[in-house]
């Protein structure tokens, strides 16, 4: 299940880059019922809404983490917070950085 859409509003500059306004509640209803119906690998990326997409999987899937598999992007710049997201970053440093905050949603 891809779970860009999910992520919500993000910027890049003057640009959006994001899906848009979505409703969370939604959002978590369509995760729960993807795994009732047996999907088991979700596609995300840290930048799909500054990491909001992956703390909706948290919310929505957490007591199923056995039974799924959470793919995740990095390279991309963020701010969680005002979701903005300047730029690129290939360093490894970056990556590590990444791996820690996917972690932690």
């Amino acid at each position: 299940m891809g779970c860009w859409a999910i992520g919500g509003p993000n910027r890049r500059g003057n640009n959006s880059v994001g899906w848009g306004p979505v409703n969370d509640d939604e959002s978590i209803r369509a995760l729960s019922r993807a795994v009732e119906l047996g999907v088991t690998f979700y596609d995300a990326a840290d930048v799909y809404g500054s990491g909001h997409s992956e703390t909706l999987i948290a919310q929505a899937l957490g007591d199923q983490r056995d039974r799924i598999v959470i793919a995740t992007k990095a390279g991309c710049t963020y701010v969680e917070a005002t979701r903005e997201a300047p730029g690129d970053n290939g360093d490894p440093a970056s990556f590590v950085r990444c791996a820690r905050h996917v972690l932690r949603r």
